[in-house]
């Protein structure tokens, strides 16, 4: 159990591992998360599910790195067992069929997204989706998402692959065009998150985020992932981590994201110089 069955690089520092968990596999469903430990001493961190696989008892795990434990989990090779890892956790995404649905998914984002519109469309949906990204190799999971939905956009903000620009800067155009939607999702980073929440608010399209704050046990007993929704806490990892977007407080919700940013940063550099370093034979 646990056991990276496969792992392959879908961009500059991003990775897709298929890990052996046949019961997680069977529950897991759209939306939800696990709480991974890559080491005796490393520290608790979630990603989303990307994708599973029942039948061959398989989760789909997508990642960026980001920091030390994103790094150590990068430096993982196929056959070998991934210490931890911890689900499904959180509440899944209300599928139905809604109608017309909006995906709106920014860099590494575009993986919890996934299963989620794969979903969407099973339940008879209308699909449209907007993939944004800093720049063409940082697009990923561009042919899943074309095999499932009715309209595919793309837009990176270098400009060298798709529309040059910001996915709200696509979503304005397709609303300007008569475009109408009975649901929208948008998961990627804050920022992104926050600017397609003010266009669907005008356009009085609810809209679903997905939040990922600092969490370390899953269960809502830390209160590391405390969220601000519709002036109440809640806590992302038992009351998400999907919530009304147009209710979210996004300036406290980067704060807290900004907490341990320096640190993290520091630990991160000291990781690279490690895994940097030539290893003995014998070692």
């Amino acid at each position: 159990m646990n056991e990276i069955i496969a792992k392959h690089s879908l961009g500059p520092g991003i990775f897709r591992l298929e890990v052996a968990y046949p019961k997680l596999a069977r529950k897991a469903r759209p939306g939800q998360f696990v709480i991974l430990r890559v080491s005796e001493d490393g520290e608790r961190f979630p990603l989303t599910i990307a994708d599973c696989d029942p039948e061959q008892g398989t989760i789909t795990l997508i990642f960026q790195v980001a920091g030390k434990s994103t790094a150590l989990l990068a430096a993982m090779k196929t056959g070998q067992a991934i210490l931890g890892v911890t689900g499904p956790l959180g509440v899944p995404t209300e599928i139905e069929r809604f109608g017309r649905v909006l995906c709106v998914g920014g860099g590494i984002g575009t993986a919890p997204l996934y299963p989620i519109a794969k979903a969407l469309k099973g339940a008879g949906n209308h699909l449209t989706t907007i993939l944004g990204a800093r720049s063409k190799d940082l697009v990923i999971l561009e042919q899943e998402f074309r095999a499932l939905s009715d309209t595919v956009c793309v837009a990176t903000d270098d400009g060298s692959y798709g529309r040059k620009g910001f996915v709200t800067d696509v979503l304005t155009d397709v609303l300007a065009g008569g475009e109408t939607f009975e649901r929208a999702w948008a998961i990627g980073p804050v920022p992104m998150m926050r600017a397609t929440c003010e266009v669907t608010r005008q356009a009085a399209i609810p809209t679903v985020v997905s939040l990922n704050p600092i969490m370390v046990d899953g269960t809502g007993m830390c209160g590391g992932c405390r969220v601000i929704v519709g002036g109440e806490v809640k806590f992302a990892c038992v009351d998400g981590p999907e919530f009304d977007g147009h209710l979210v407080n996004f300036d406290t919700l980067d704060k807290r994201l900004d907490t341990y940013r320096e640190q993290e940063k520091r630990d991160y550099d000291a990781c690279r110089i490690g895994l940097d370093q030539p290893h003995r034979k014998d070692a």
